[in-house]
């Protein structure tokens, strides 16, 4: 069995802002895309700012997702060098994270790949960044949810070359 270049199942970390909307609606997304193609896939997920630590998935975010069938679990944690080496791929929801990250990695030695989680996406349309649904109303949770879901599906589908494995 070929590995990873932490083990046999690849760990994959999103990444968001404050680690309550995008991120654990993403690990959520692509946990199931995983069991759906029967793919070991270890997904966690962090956010770039503190401000949520502790806290669980935004209560509109959850019920967005329920309605697909997705359920968002854990507190939002921070993104820090540990976490990030930890994992065999980092996805960043936006621009701004992916700076961050790659500011994290530099700064202390991580050296994860880090790409943007919707450079996968079949609809991006160019649109690098997954919407902050946080100051919006209902549409725009939804609007995260199908775009995590048809993302997290590319991925599972390419995950071997994103990981490292032959």
């Amino acid at each position: 069995m070929s590995t990873t270049r932490h083990g046999a199942t690849p760990v994959v970390l999103a990444v968001c802002l404050g680690n309550i909307c995008r991120s654990p609606t993403a690990e959520a997304a692509l946990r199931a895309a995983a069991a759906d193609a029967g793919v070991g896939l270890d997904v966690r997920s962090a956010g770039t700012g503190a401000w949520h630590v502790g806290s669980p998935p935004d209560p509109r975010m959850r019920a967005a997702a329920s309605e697909v069938g997705l359920e968002l679990q854990g507190e939002a944690q921070l993104a820090e060098a540990p976490i990030l080496r930890e994992a065999d791929l980092v996805l960043a929801m936006d621009r701004s994270n992916l700076r961050d990250l790659q500011h994290l990695a530099r700064e202390d030695g991580v050296d994860t790949p880090i790409r943007l989680f919707r450079e996968f996406d079949p609809e991006a349309d160019g649109d690098p960044d997954v919407p902050d649904p946080y100051y919006g109303g209902a549409d725009g949770f939804a609007e995260v949810v199908a775009m995590c879901q048809r993302t997290a599906v590319a991925i599972v589908d390419q995950l071997d070359r994103l990981v490292g494995r032959p």
